[in-house]
């Protein structure tokens, strides 16, 4: 009998152990500058981490640093029902990095 109890307990720490959700549909919207010349940019990305803030901002500035941008913010995290009323103000940052 107590067989029958430990395996459904065994099932709930397995699926609770098991990592999250891919991040496939996952984007974040921010703000990035350059130095000397000054320029900013307003981007989208696609997020391959942890969909949260504190994640995006590490992965978005590693991947944005080779071009030479800093990120200042990352405004906000959303999935794909968010991607067309941001693709207008993002321009050729719209999921560029």
């Amino acid at each position: 009998m107590k067989q029958h109890l430990l395996i459904p307990a065994l099932a709930a720490a397995l699926l609770a152990l098991s990592p999250p959700a891919q991040a496939a549909d996952c984007y974040a919207d921010y703000k990035a500058k350059q130095d000397n010349p000054l320029r900013l940019h307003y981007g989208v990305i696609q997020l391959s981490g942890t969909c949260k803030k504190k994640a995006a901002r590490s992965e978005i500035q590693a991947r944005i640093a080779p071009g030479g941008w800093k990120l200042l913010n990352v405004l906000s995290i959303f999935g794909p029902e968010g991607l067309q009323q941001r693709k207008a103000n993002a321009g050729s940052y719209y999921l560029r990095f």
